[in-house]
């Protein structure tokens, strides 16, 4: 009987098939890593980088009548958590400037005539504009700018102004929603899907580009050829350049003609930052591949790239909002500068100028990026 038992079912087979596994498991250490890491990064990513009510943002001031009023304003903007005062001007074109590079988040413009029209019992008007590209990141803030003012004023209602500081608000608060004014999220969320598609596509496309050739048996036959690593690399990830292109083009059209989203920017420019952009996936992808042994470790680095580009980008959850570390990481990614750019093309028509400050590193990057690469690549079949 028990030797019947024995034949069906047998629990030494099993533990050696268990210690076979854990031997195997150990031995790959990069499969092991992926994970128990992956699962820490979304612990850590969402448990302490996601924040959906941003606080100190970004904050220009376009003072044309200087004075006690004004000061108390900046004042209370300045120890407000929502807001930080980066920078102080008398010129209102200076400050919109500021809006449409994305230095910052918001322009104050305090008006000239300011503190006369407050002192006769009027009702001067305090001009506030946003840059409404992603119409979450400012709501909360936006929406505790009356109370602000007039909290900041109550103080220098002294005297014969005594009367109003009990009375309805004394300034009129005019909330300008620049380059989004209806708020629509399509708007945000449709261009910056253009730089997440192609940083899953890119990467997973050539993430594989030598694993595959190593599955298949034909990297000794890659290895014969007289053809130094960096030739390689451009051999491989060129043809992708084209597919990504095909998919800049289809993903632009879907946006302009099913979601109806402005482009009042140069598309031309557009397509010469995307090209900079994938160029730089390529790389990481072509990275990838020479780091992992099997397509299938090629995915699972895939999804270690994929997702903090997705996270901490400011495409799901506002960027500003995120603390200092997370911002660091999310600015050492391309994805990052490119969803500005495109964003900042598309919504703001930024120039070359403006958009600059995001391209530079995209091309370190991309240096950065193919300098490992080929440096990573093996000569050898083990």
């Amino acid at each position: 009987m028990n030797a019947v038992v024995e034949h069906i079912f047998s629990v030494r087979r099993v533990l050696a098939m268990l210690g076979k596994e854990f031997i195997q498991m150990r031995r790959d250490r990069l499969t092991l890593g992926m994970l128990i890491g992956i699962p820490l990064m979304q612990l850590f990513l969402f448990g302490y980088a996601i924040n959906m009510v941003p606080r100190h943002l970004a904050t220009v001031v376009s003072i044309s009548d200087p004075g006690p009023f004004a000061d108390s304003i900046v004042a209370a903007f300045s120890n407000s958590s929502f807001f930080d005062v980066v920078h102080a001007t008398n010129s209102p074109d200076e400050a919109r400037q500021w809006l449409a590079e994305g230095k910052a988040s918001f322009v104050v413009e305090i008006p000239a005539n300011f503190s006369r029209d407050l002192v006769r019992g009027a009702a001067p008007e305090l001009l506030v504009e946003t840059d409404a590209t992603d119409p979450a990141a400012g709501s909360y803030a936006i929406g505790a700018v009356p109370t602000l003012i007039t909290t900041a004023l109550r103080d220098d209602m002294v005297g014969p102004l005594h009367a109003r500081a009990t009375a309805p608000p004394p300034v009129n608060v005019v909330i300008h929603n620049l380059y989004n004014p209806e708020n629509i999220t399509q708007y945000n969320i449709v261009p910056g899907l253009l730089g997440v598609i192609l940083t899953m596509t890119m990467v997973m496309a050539t993430s594989i580009a030598l694993t595959r050739e190593r599955e298949r048996g034909t990297y000794e036959n890659l290895l014969a050829m007289p053809t130094r690593p960096v030739e390689i690399m451009i051999g491989k990830i060129t043809p992708n350049i084209f597919v990504g292109a095909f998919q800049c083009a289809l993903i632009l059209a879907v946006a302009r003609f099913v979601f109806h989203v402005p482009m009042i920017g140069s598309l031309w420019l557009l397509a010469a930052a995307a090209t900079i952009y994938i160029m730089a996936l390529l790389a990481v992808g072509y990275t990838i591949s020479t780091i992992a042994s099997n397509q299938m470790q090629a995915m699972q680095m895939t999804f270690f790239f994929f997702l903090p580009s997705i996270m901490l980008s400011g495409f799901i959850f506002p960027f500003r909002g995120m603390p200092a570390w997370a911002q660091w990481i999310g600015e050492a990614m391309p994805i990052t500068h490119f969803l500005r750019i495109v964003r900042g093309i598309l919504l703001k028509n930024n120039g070359p100028h403006e958009i600059w400050p995001d391209v530079w590193p995209m091309i370190l990057f991309l240096f950065a990026a193919g300098f490992i690469a080929v440096r990573r690549f093996r000569r050898t079949l083990d």
